[in-house]
């Protein structure tokens, strides 16, 4: 199948410029960008849609460009925004820009990507040559009429600042000088960017060029409740594996609902179409056994942090859950500890034991001794996944894994590490 196909098949294209842009997509080699907001140290994984939409068309022999938002990330792209956002200083946008590059380099061919930081279109400019050259050919009548501006001019407690206003056209004017410079032809974002994007092919038109340019946009991942796809109760779940373990990466996608796990399938893995419709097939017959999850969790940790990465998360996840765990190594402990439920004691404590009923209590995961008593002799209290049925156990050293902490457990998910200083 071929790359315009494909993409229509997995319902990646949200809206496009022009039909041609798919016959440009199968017979020419487009160069195409994407760009980054530098608002962190590290994406997260609502940012895989476009990294892996590039994958897609880099390997497909498509020259990409990842643009990090040196200068646009000093002011803050409005949409989707219901408030202005903190304007950032130079050391921390070099230290973010960092960041997001070796994000970029995780999933895409370093050696063919071109990574561009767009602080250097405006360096040598000034402000009376900007709005000379690009902002005559915006008129604010057209701006406001922008849902991203307009939804915010409308909101009496917060507004829009001039500074934000401004975003449309410096988002423009860098589709506009990757095209004169780097001969790119095609935009791709999310769909609450295609106000942006279509400004951009505009303004070539409006500066001459005889060359046909194309905006795509992908749809918008969210949750079920609206809110952004990688936020979690626990925090945002990041690229960076140092933000969010590899084992936490993994699990994100294990947990992900029925409802939304075919569509993840398709748009952001490689998992070949034929594979996701027998994954369909178990999620009607046997939706426990979490086969199309499981293949998420398995596709994605491995694209973004490698196979011996994907190896410690199954491993860990395997561990969590039964007796295995006592037998760990250090480093998958270390992955399935990071971000879990946990309260520290001083190691002495242990040595001199602690009775499991007043652990229990401690963690959280009962509200009184007696609760946990009751608990522990209806045989709902486990220690390292083995079950405990006496409500006198003493815990102690012995009960470490690797010296280091042991894992309680109130029924079949309810758990809370004990970790020893």
């Amino acid at each position: 199948m071929r790359l315009a196909e494909e993409l229509k098949a997995r319902g990646i294209p949200h809206q496009w410029t022009d039909e041609s842009l798919f016959s440009a997509i199968n017979n020419e080699h487009l160069t195409l960008y994407v760009g980054f907001d530098p608002s962190a140290d590290s994406l997260h994984v609502g940012s895989l849609f476009p990294l892996i939409t590039m994958k897609r068309f880099q390997e497909a022999g498509h020259p990409v460009i990842a643009v990090l938002g040196g200068a646009t990330g000093m002011i803050g792209d409005p949409s989707g925004k219901s408030t202005e956002r903190v304007l950032l200083e130079g050391d921390v946008l070099k230290h973010n820009i960092a960041g997001i590059r070796q994000n970029i380099e995780q999933i895409l061919d370093p050696v063919k990507t071109r990574v561009i930081n767009n602080a250097d279109f405006y360096s040598n400019q000034s402000v009376i040559d900007f709005l000379r050259d690009v902002g005559k050919h915006f008129t604010v009548n057209h701006m406001v009429a922008k849902d991203s501006v307009r939804s915010r001019m409308e909101d009496r407690d917060h507004g829009i600042s001039y500074t934000e206003f401004s975003y449309m056209l410096l988002q423009a004017y860098d589709f506009y000088v990757l095209h004169r410079d780097y001969g790119c032809r095609l935009q791709i974002g999310a769909s609450d960017q295609w106000g942006n994007i279509t400004e951009g092919c505009e303004l070539i038109r409006r500066k001459g060029s005889k060359t046909q340019t194309f905006g795509l946009t992908h749809p918008l991942i969210t949750k079920a409740d609206g809110t952004k796809f990688g936020k979690t109760e626990s925090g945002t779940i990041w690229l960076d594996p140092k933000k969010t373990s590899p084992y936490q990466f993994y699990q994100f996608f294990i947990q992900v609902p029925d409802d939304q796990v075919l569509t993840l399938l398709n748009w952001l893995t490689f998992i070949s179409l034929e594979e996701i419709t027998v994954l369909e097939k178990s999620l009607k017959i046997a939706p426990e056994r979490k086969d199309a999850q499981t293949r998420l969790a398995q596709a994605m940790t491995e694209l973004v942090h490698g196979k011996e990465a994907l190896s410690v998360a199954e491993i860990a996840t395997k561990a969590l859950f039964s007796e295995d765990i006592i037998t760990v190594s250090k480093s998958v402990l270390a992955s399935v500890i990071v971000g879990a439920p946990q309260t520290r004691k001083a190691k002495s404590a242990i040595s001199d034991g602690v009775p499991l009923v007043d652990a229990l209590v401690e963690t959280g995961l009962f509200s009184s001794k007696g609760a946990a008593r009751k608990d522990i002799l209806a045989g709902g209290v486990y220690v390292n996944n083995v079950r405990s049925a006496d409500p006198g156990r003493i815990l102690n050293e012995g009960d470490l894994i690797q010296g280091l902490a042991l894992l309680l457990r109130k029924g079949k998910r309810n758990y809370h590490w004990l970790m020893m200083d």
